[in-house]
């Protein structure tokens, strides 16, 4: 996919829209803050294990722009 956004911008828009970040959530998208691809390392974490992670636990984030990003991070596990 190009012109892919880095994680840390998809982050913050998370951040903006997702008022009350679910408890399990709320690590995996403290770590794609600090990332710029999903081929970097957060720690001992791949990139890849923290968008998957992140993508686990937010179930309960339900608004469009849940969708959207939801649909933006799934298309970069590919």
């Amino acid at each position: 996919m190009k012109n892919t956004r880095s994680l840390n911008q998809i982050a913050n828009e998370i951040r903006n829209d997702w008022k009350n970040v679910n408890y399990a959530a709320e690590p995996y998208l403290k770590a794609m803050e600090t990332l710029e691809s999903i081929n970097d390392n957060y720690f001992a974490d791949s990139g890849r294990s923290i968008v998957a992670y992140f993508l686990a636990n937010a179930n309960t984030w339900k608004s469009e722009t849940a969708k959207r990003i939801k649909i933006e991070l799934k298309s970069m596990l590919k």
